[in-house]
C-alpha cells in the first residue's frame, strides 16, 4: 500500500477554477473512502453554490474566446492532454481502483478507453461541417454552419470515474464549448487528476473547471437558473435524470441524458453456449456489474437453459474476490453499504418468491462492502429483480420458449439502452437486433462500447447520444444564412 500513499499525496484535492486550484467557499471538505476498508483516502474540497457560480463566471468569460480557438489548436490540446494520460495510466488506474474498488486490470482497461475520447474527438474537432447549397426555389442560397452550444454543465456518475467525463469533456472541448465538470462524491480523485492534466496540456483558464461537492443541489440548482448556462449532460440513474430534465425545462436547456439500464442478454437454442458463457461474464461482471450497459436479465431458451446455468455458476463461483488493487483480484467491493444493501435486498425478494440460488447470494461481512458473484435459477416474473436494475454482481435466469418469446421478455421493461443477443443464425441476430426496443445490441459479444460508436438508448434510457461520430452534434448548434 505504500505505492498508494504514494500516488494519493500527488492528487489535486482542491477544485479547479479558472485554470487553478482552489478551495471551496467557507473551507468546507469531505472524505472520499476506499470502498474495499472504508478508509478515508482523502479530503477534497467541497463546493457549494458560490463556488458554482465562480466556475460559471470563468466558462462564460473563457467562451467566446475558446469557440474562436482554431479547431487544429482545440485538437491538438485535446492531443496532448491524452498523451499525458497514457503517460500517467499506472496513477490513473490505482487512484480508480482505491476510490470505486474495481481490479486493477479493470481500471487499466478504463484508463485506455477514457483516454480514447481525447483522442478521437480530437480527430473529429477538424472535422465539423456545414453545407451550401442553391434554394430549390432558385430564390437564394442556403448556407448552414455549427456554432458552439456554449457553457456546459457535466454531471458524471462514480462508476467509470475517467471514461464519463472524458466522453462528455472531449466533445465539447473539440465543439468549441466550455465546462463545468461535477463529479460524483464517491469518486471525485480521478477527475480532479484530470483537470491537472488539462492544465498541463495548456488548456486556456476558464475553460474547464471541477467541482467536487457532497451538496449537489445547492450547487447545481443556481447553475441551471443562471443564463449563462446553455446545456446539461448527465450519466445516472433515471429518477435523477427525470428531476434534471424537469429543472432544465424552466429554461429550455439543451440536455444530453445517459440513463439507467435493465439489459436482457438473451440465448437462443441454437447458440454456441462457450461463447454466450464467455459473453455472460463479459456483461455480467465488467465493473463488478456496477455498469448501466451491464447484463441484468438473462433468457435463456429453455431448450439450453439448463446446460447454460450450470456452465455460467461454474465461472461465478470460480471468481476470486478481493480488493482491486490486490494481485488477482477479479471481483472487488461494491461502492457503498447502500448499494450492497440494495443488491442483497433484490436478492432476497427474488429467493422468496420462488427463484433458486445456484452460486453465492449473500454479501461478505467484514472490511469493506463485497457480495459473493450470485446465480439465480428460475426467476419469477414477479420478481423486482427482473424489473430494476441490479448494479452489482448478480446474473437472474429465466426462461423462454421460442423468438417471439426471448423478444418479448427482452422488451419488456421501461429501459432501452443495452441488449445482448446469442445466436449462430445471421438472419435471426439480424431479425431480434431489429425488433429490440434497444439503443445498442451486441451480436455474440458481451462488451459493446466503443469510443467510434454511438452510445445512448431509448425510453427511459436517455436522450442524445455519446461518442462517435453523432458525440460531438450534441453540443453544436446548427444556424441558416439566408443568401441572395
Amino acid at each position: 500500500m505504500a505505492d498508494c500513499a504514494e500516488v494519493l499525496g500527488r492528487i489535486p484535492t482542491r477544485l479547479w477554477i479558472g485554470g487553478e486550484q482552489a478551495g471551496a467557499k467557507g473551507g468546507r471538505t469531505f472524505e472520499v473512502c476506499d470502498p474495499a476498508t472504508g478508509a478515508v483516502l482523502a479530503e477534497v474540497a467541497d463546493a457549494g453554490a458560490e463556488d458554482g457560480e465562480r466556475a460559471l463566471a470563468a466558462a462564460a468569460a473563457a467562451q467566446a474566446g475558446w469557440a474562436a480557438t482554431p479547431a487544429r489548436e482545440r485538437a491538438e490540446i485535446l492531443r496532448r492532454a491524452w498523451e499525458l494520460v497514457m503517460a500517467r495510466r499506472d496513477e490513473f488506474a490505482l487512484v480508480m481502483t482505491m476510490e470505486m474498488g474495481k481490479p486493477l486490470a479493470e481500471s487499466q482497461g478504463e484508463v485506455t478507453y477514457g483516454g480514447e475520447f481525447l483522442r478521437w474527438f480530437a480527430e473529429e474537432a477538424v472535422r465539423i461541417n456545414g453545407r451550401y447549397t442553391r434554394s430549390p426555389s432558385g430564390t437564394g442560397r442556403i448556407l448552414v454552419t455549427k456554432q458552439p452550444v456554449g457553457p456546459t454543465l457535466a454531471i458524471t456518475p462514480w462508476n467509470f470515474p475517467l471514461a464519463m467525463g472524458t466522453r462528455k469533456i472531449a466533445p465539447a472541448f473539440a465543439a468549441g464549448c466550455t465546462m463545468v465538470v461535477k463529479p460524483a462524491a464517491e469518486t471525485p480523485l480521478t477527475m480532479l487528476l484530470l483537470g491537472q492534466v488539462f492544465a498541463d496540456a495548456g488548456l486556456p483558464p476558464g475553460v474547464l473547471s471541477i467541482l467536487p461537492t457532497s451538496r449537489a443541489a445547492e450547487l447545481t440548482d443556481p447553475m441551471f437558473a443562471d443564463a449563462r448556462l446553455r446545456k446539461v449532460t448527465f450519466t445516472g440513474s433515471t429518477g435523477v435524470g427525470k428531476l434534471l430534465v424537469a429543472q432544465s425545462a424552466s429554461r429550455v436547456l439543451r440536455t444530453s441524458m445517459e440513463l439507467g439500464g435493465n439489459a436482457p442478454f438473451v440465448v437462443f437454442d441454437d447458440a454456441d453456449l462457450d461463447a454466450a458463457v464467455d459473453g455472460a461474464i463479459l456483461a455480467k461482471m465488467r465493473n463488478i456489474g456496477e455498469a448501466c450497459t451491464a447484463a441484468n436479465r438473462f433468457h435463456v431458451d429453455n431448450a439450453v437453459r439448463a446446460e447454460f446455468t450450470a456452465r455460467l455458476t461454474d465461472r461465478m463461483k470460480a471468481l476470486k474476490i478481493g480488493p482491486g488493487y490486490l494481485e488477482g483480484s477479479q471481483v472487488g467491493p461494491l461502492i457503498s453499504e447502500k448499494q450492497r444493501a440494495t443488491v442483497a435486498d433484490l436478492v432476497a425478494d427474488a429467493v422468496a418468491k420462488g427463484a433458486v440460488v445456484t452460486t453465492g447470494g449473500t454479501p461478505l461481512l467484514g472490511e469493506g462492502y463485497f457480495f459473493e458473484p450470485t446465480v439465480l435459477a428460475d426467476v419469477p416474473a414477479d420478481a423486482r429483480i427482473l424489473r430494476e436494475e441490479v448494479f452489482g454482481p448478480v446474473a437472474a435466469i429465466t426462461g423462454f420458449d421460442g423468438e417471439q418469446a426471448g423478444i418479448a421478455a427482452a422488451n419488456d421493461t421501461e429501459y432501452g439502452l443495452a441488449a445482448y443477443i446469442y445466436t449462430t443464425n445471421l438472419d435471426r441476430a439480424l431479425r431480434v437486433a431489429d425488433s429490440l426496443e434497444s439503443g445498442m445490441v451486441g451480436i455474440n459479444r458481451g462488451i459493446i462500447s466503443d469510443v467510434a460508436a454511438p452510445f445512448g438508448g431509448v425510453k427511459e434510457s436517455g436522450l442524445g447520444r455519446e461518442a462517435g461520430t453523432e458525440g460531438i452534434a450534441e453540443y453544436l448548434e446548427t444556424k441558416y444564412i439566408a443568401l441572395p
